[in-house]
């Protein structure tokens, strides 16, 4: 997967379209991600004892990873994930600046 917890994205698709947030967990095998203050939905909890009120909890559902797209920390703009070596070692890079990501 090429986005990360705490990479800056911006969503392309949905009711919070070209909003931009933190990214909070990755779930690599669902292709989702959770961002911090986006895709919010209200939860409804019961009681566990008698005599309490409920509660309406609102939480950041996931988004699809094709939903969002990543914004260069260098160039500030939306950009796909490109890989270039370093050394030995291969590593994020910005396709439009050509930085590296990491």
């Amino acid at each position: 997967m090429k986005i990360k917890t705490n990479d800056k994205v911006r969503v392309l698709k949905g009711k919070d379209r070209n909003k931009e947030g933190k990214v909070i967990q990755v779930f690599p095998q669902a292709e989702k991600l959770v961002v911090e203050g986006l895709n919010i939905m209200k939860k409804h909890l019961r009681t566990k004892k008698q005599g309490e009120k409920g509660q309406v909890i609102e939480l950041s559902a996931p988004l699809k990873v094709a939903n969002v797209m990543l914004l260069c920390p260098k160039c500030g703009k939306a950009t796909r994930v490109s890989y270039k070596k370093d050394g030995e070692d291969k590593k994020r890079a910005c396709a439009k600046c050509k930085e590296f990501i990491d």
